[in-house]
């Protein structure tokens, strides 16, 4: 089965392989979101950047998500500061609250062609418990001046089309997009703007003369001042893990006839519940319908998943039972233990961003703004979050082992219920 989103995403010019050896202001390892929204507003300050991708742009986190521009974290807003302390959670809470649109203000400035919609999203409860989970976020946006709407039992019915949800959170700053075409748009800007973007370039060696950076490929070599590491769950890095991996899958219909559709998200909003295995269901601009839960689509696992995504869209919407899911794929997602984003010192002159926890689209596209503006004003304060000399996660291979067994039990359990 293929990424629906590598399928529909446009295409463009490809980029090359380093093979040679380039001396720039900045170099940046990974062509995500953060990455290339680093790379992008770097050139259009006129630093020289060359960004290394192992793969292509948008092969990792970005290229693979649900597609959702959420406001903030998944970590609700009072809990942000209980963690980091008032004035640390109150600036991290506002800038994220500002990142959909951010985003948005990207793509209609570098026209990209990417399916945004503007409709906001929708957060289904999925279970009595989880309304009252609703009612308190609700609560704390509020109290912030955010534009939610905590919808009853028969609004969300309407809302979703679909009588399975007890209630949602609908925000209207969020929207949707198609993942890999937003970061290939943002690779386009770039190259426009002026950055040398590699791809099959993966950085097999990076060593320090005390002034210069100097980043290996198998054909070439990068030495900059400045290194921006933005890998995020895709680190091939030897040693102790900072962060657990939790894999996320999506499964997509053939676009679905008017007729079977007309009811279901008429608003084109897109939706995840809240149960603690989540899943999420959209539609993409063809009208394929869209699910996605945790798991991976290989191994042991992959016949439950796939099982559980076709019963999915069956309970939520009757009138799509039977329909073949056509394309498959997952992606990685850094999660740290306390779901907060990071950055970290990993030397002199040398930041590593990642962490967003299942939030990428927002977060990883304005924490590039920032790393940007690390550069420029050599000050690390301008990161939403405050910059640290290291981080490790424990017991990172067992929560992995964890999330992907919960995943395969849940989804065997509730294929058993349905």
């Amino acid at each position: 089965m293929e990424n629906l989103w590598a399928v529909t995403a446009p295409s463009i010019a490809p980029f090359p392989r380093l093979e040679n050896d380039i001396t720039a202001d900045v170099a940046i390892v990974g062509g995500g979101y953060t990455g290339l929204s680093a790379a992008l507003h770097l050139a259009e300050a006129g630093k020289s950047v060359v960004l290394l991708e192992a793969r292509t742009m948008g092969y990792g986190g970005s290229g693979r998500n649900v597609g959702l521009i959420n406001a903030g974290l998944w970590t609700p807003p009072d809990e942000v500061e209980a963690s980091l302390g008032k004035l640390a959670g109150e600036k991290l809470n506002g800038v994220l609250a500002g990142a959909p649109a951010y985003v948005m203000a990207l793509i209609e400035k570098y026209e990209i062609d990417c399916e945004l919609t503007k409709t906001g999203t929708l957060h289904c409860a999925h279970s009595e418990k989880g309304f009252a989970d609703l009612q308190a976020r609700f609560a704390q946006q509020k109290a912030r001046k955010a534009p939610v709407t905590l919808l009853t039992r028969d609004e969300t019915a309407e809302r979703v089309g679909s009588t399975r949800f007890f209630g949602a959170l609908h925000d209207a700053r969020a929207g949707t997009l198609q993942p890999l075409a937003f970061a290939r748009g943002l690779g386009h800007a770039a190259r426009q703007a002026g950055a040398q973007l590699f791809e099959d370039s993966e950085v097999v060696q990076s060593d320090f003369d005390g002034s210069h950076w100097h980043l290996r490929t198998r054909e070439g070599q990068v030495t900059a001042k400045h290194v921006i590491e933005a890998t995020n769950a895709y680190e091939c890095k030897p040693g102790t893990p900072r962060y657990t991996p939790v894999y996320y899958f999506q499964c997509a219909t053939d676009p679905v006839p008017t007729a079977l559709r007309k009811d279901i998200l008429p608003g084109a909003e897109g939706c995840w519940d809240t149960a603690m295995v989540m899943s999420s269901f959209r539609w993409d601009k063809a009208g394929r319908m869209i699910i996605g839960g945790v798991g991976k689509l290989d191994g042991l696992g992959e016949g439950a998943h796939l099982k559980w995504a076709a019963r999915k869209i069956a309970q939520i919407f009757p009138s799509l039972a039977g329909l073949p899911l056509t394309t498959g794929w997952h992606g990685r997602i850094a999660m740290t233990r306390d779901h907060m984003p990071k950055v970290v010192e990993t030397g002199m002159h040398k930041m590593s961003i990642f962490g967003y926890s299942g939030r990428g689209i927002g977060p990883g596209t304005v924490f590039g703004k920032a790393a940007s503006d690390w550069v420029l004003r050599e000050d690390s304060s301008v990161f939403p979050v405050a910059s640290m000399p290291s981080y490790r996660e424990k017991h990172s291979k067992v929560m992995d082992v964890y999330y992907q067994a919960g995943a395969v039990a849940a989804h065997l359990s509730g294929a058993r219920r349905s």
